[in-house]
């Protein structure tokens, strides 16, 4: 690397990197687009199982991919990241195939939490990876080109999800999934050259924290079952709900600190979130996961429960939310130009919140005009936020903890998505049980729950009774609207404790490329100098 900061990043990048980078963007489609494909298609899914809990077929998804985050950035450090990112690959085919073949909601269950262990660590490692090629000042461009692999995936997913669940063909929603993970694999193999660490197979696995391990999956298991139940299977102030969810937060706060305090090899080191801005960081990661996921989930029972939209409809619908790659995008870039990520960041807030505002507003008999283009207001700030979010986190750590930042961040997302998720779910069907009239609840003797599976149904039912449950569709949904307000105005506040600090201008030697370019190698001749990064704020 080259001794001026300013020289890592003005180098074109070679064939190398142009290769690798095209490896991880290959394996990051595939879980982009089992995430916006599947919420299209879910109600369909649902009504052919015969589903009563339909919510675990995303929170099977997100807990597992939740407590594998932590571990993934481990494996990262200790078994390498091609072997660990080939792992996840395999997960996630065998998760697709499962779920493709599910005659049942368990074994559709079952396959999503395989899928999720494989998805949840290819979003991880594809982080990580991209840390190890490019220094953080440069990142916001890349960050961006992955927030358009997600555009392309938002744009495939809806349709494919939707044209299949038309057609009752669903579960080639997952069978597809196959082919893209051979092609995955081969590009990794060939592309991804990056170091493996020396070591047999007992000795990295001796490295591992175990300990840390059991109690971060039995806190988030424990929370998340807690969620789920609340409101559906049990009131929220039972005792089993509230008992579960105290013990797993009760677990994870020992978690964290096993992971300070006792730890040889810490999933999570205490030093991620010991200064201000990094803390801002992953909480502004875990509210905007929160309300990001809710939004993709439940907007899509707008357009089919209260406007007669097919899955196929609806898919072209959601298309509006796409708008976030091109904001990604137009963030990143900025963040790269002018060094800074905070006013990106406050804007990407203000916008989700106002998109949220115009969306609680909606009523059944409004124009469909009207929720596509308060979706595009929302999909802008997610966008802004979802591609900014690293740089409060990373700025103020040294490049060798990039794998545990990053893994922790991709943890944080994905644990606001079982909160999400829960959350929407919870309040949609705790409204939709005042709000239903009699009739259509005298034939859902399953309860409210059930009711989502329904929502196909809605089209065929007569009038007057047709236009009640589009209503008390639409009168829920603004009720969850209300809500995610509150959780983004949180994280607006919070956004307010972090620090404008510079960008990193270096990599991690450890992790560089096994084949450089040529022009990799000429850098690689020069020495650089110990970079001391300043932690002065840069904006005020």
């Amino acid at each position: 690397m080259s001794g001026n900061p300013q020289s890592r990043s003005s180098k074109s990048k070679g064939a190398t990197f142009w290769c690798i980078f095209l490896a991880i963007c290959l394996a990051l489609f595939l879980a982009a687009l089992d995430q916006t494909a599947v919420s299209t298609a879910l109600p369909t899914i649902a009504h052919d199982l015969h589903a009563n809990d339909f919510v675990w077929v995303g929170s099977a998804y997100t807990l597992s991919s939740t407590a594998f985050l932590p571990m993934s950035g481990g494996l990262a450090q200790i078994f390498g990241r091609r072997p660990a990112l080939l792992s996840c690959v395999a997960l996630f085919a065998l998760g697709s195939g499962l779920c493709g073949g599910a005659s049942n909601m368990p074994m559709m269950i079952a396959g999503r939490t395989v899928q999720g262990l494989g998805g949840g660590g290819i979003q991880s490692l594809s982080a990580i990876i991209l840390a190890d090629i490019v220094t953080l000042r440069e990142r916001g461009l890349y960050a961006g080109l992955f927030g358009l692999v997600w555009s392309i995936a938002g744009v495939c997913g809806p349709l494919i999800g939707g044209g299949l669940a038309t057609a009752g063909q669903w579960r080639w929603l997952f069978y597809l999934n196959l082919p893209v993970c051979g092609l995955a694999t081969i590009a990794v193999m060939i592309f991804l050259r990056l170091p493996t660490p020396p070591g047999s197979l007992s000795e990295k696995l001796s490295r591992l924290d175990w300990i840390g391990n059991t109690l971060v999956i039995s806190g988030t298991t424990m929370c998340t079952i807690a969620l789920t139940w609340g409101g559906v299977n049990a009131p929220w102030n039972s005792a089993r709900v509230l008992g579960l969810l105290i013990a797993g937060l009760a677990v994870l706060g020992i978690f964290l600190v096993w992971e300070a305090k006792w730890a040889k090899n810490p999933l999570v080191p205490f030093s991620l979130m010991s200064n201000m801005t990094s803390f801002s960081g992953y909480m502004q990661t875990f509210l905007i996961g929160v309300v990001a996921i809710a939004i993709v989930f439940y907007m899509p029972v707008y357009y089919q429960g209260c406007k007669d939209a097919s899955p196929t409809k609806s898919g072209l619908i959601t298309l509006s939310l796409s708008v976030l790659a091109p904001a990604a995008i137009i963030a990143g870039i900025s963040v790269t130009r002018a060094h800074r990520y905070r006013p990106q960041m406050w804007a990407g807030w203000c916008l989700l919140l106002v998109g949220l505002g115009l969306y609680t507003t909606l009523e059944a008999a409004d124009n469909l005009g009207h929720a596509v283009g308060f979706s595009i207001v929302m999909g802008l700030g997610i966008g802004f936020l979802y591609s900014t979010a690293p740089f409060p986190v990373q700025a103020p750590l040294p490049v060798s903890e990039n794998a545990h930042a990053l893994a922790f961040l991709m943890f944080m997302r994905s644990f606001a998505g079982v909160w999400g998720l829960t959350i929407g779910a919870a309040v949609l069907q705790n409204e939709l049980q005042h709000r239903l009239p009699a009739a259509f609840l005298a034939n859902v003797p399953q309860g409210v729950a059930i009711a989502y599976a329904l929502i196909p149904q809605v089209p065929s039912l007569p009038e007057p009774l047709k236009q009640q449950v589009q209503d008390a569709f639409a009168k829920s949904l603004q009720v969850l609207w209300e809500v995610l307000i509150g959780i983004g105005g949180a994280g607006l506040l919070v956004s307010l404790l972090m620090k404008g600090l510079p960008l990193h201008t270096h990599l991690d030697d450890e992790w560089a490329p096994e084949t450089p370019s040529p022009s990799e190698d000429l850098e690689k001749k020069e020495t650089m100098p110990t970079v001391v990064v300043d932690t002065q704020p840069r904006d005020a």
